[in-house]
């Protein structure tokens, strides 16, 4: 995968008007000067917002093609993301993103568990048009995935082709942490 590739973080936060510098932001921000990855960081509080954002990336934002991973840092319980108090499923996620996700690697960092059954994980690749879906099987909270892990996880999907590879490369670099939480990835 190309180099010129970039990220693209849409981070849940309680309330969108308050402006707050996140570790998430911060992580990203080391991820441009360390690694040379551009990335794009919004924030949303509610399932329209989410939805506005991905419109405005999809239609206004001319470099959608480059943009390699779509990092979605939300809260949630298993299969489901929680914006204002409010759960929505995978499936309901995937019908919002439907067709509109080829070629993308679609990454939830730990704040949310993904566990996917092989038919849910085909529903989701198959609806959104996504190359691959990534995650963690823990949500263990005293590692946030963004500060180690999600970092490598990026600079490898720009290294690296073939999914397999970059999982490989991760558990080498990282097996504890990958065991710890639980790295998955479905494609």
């Amino acid at each position: 995968m190309d180099s010129d590739k970039f990220i693209f973080c849409l981070e849940g936060v309680p309330d969108v008007e308050t402006s707050t510098t996140t570790l998430v932001m911060k992580n990203l921000e080391e991820i441009a000067f360390d690694q040379g990855i551009t990335s794009i960081y919004k924030t949303c509080d509610t399932i329209e917002g989410l939805e506005e954002s991905l419109q405005a990336l999809l239609y206004h934002d001319h470099n959608f093609k480059d943009y390699e991973i779509i990092y979605l840092v939300m809260k949630g319980q298993e299969n489901n993301i929680c914006l204002h108090d409010y759960y929505y499923s995978l499936e309901e996620i995937a019908e919002l993103f439907e067709g509109k996700m080829r070629g993308k690697i679609i990454h939830f960092a730990n704040t949310k568990i993904l566990d996917l059954n092989p038919e849910e994980s085909q529903y989701f690749l198959d609806i959104t048009g996504a190359y691959a879906v990534s995650g963690y099987g823990s949500s263990y909270n005293k590692i946030a995935s963004c500060s180690t892990l999600d970092k490598t996880f990026f600079n490898l999907c720009q290294e690296y082709d073939a999914v397999a590879d970059i999982v490989e490369a991760l558990y080498e670099k990282h097996y504890a942490l990958c065991k710890l939480l639980d790295f998955r990835l479905y494609y």
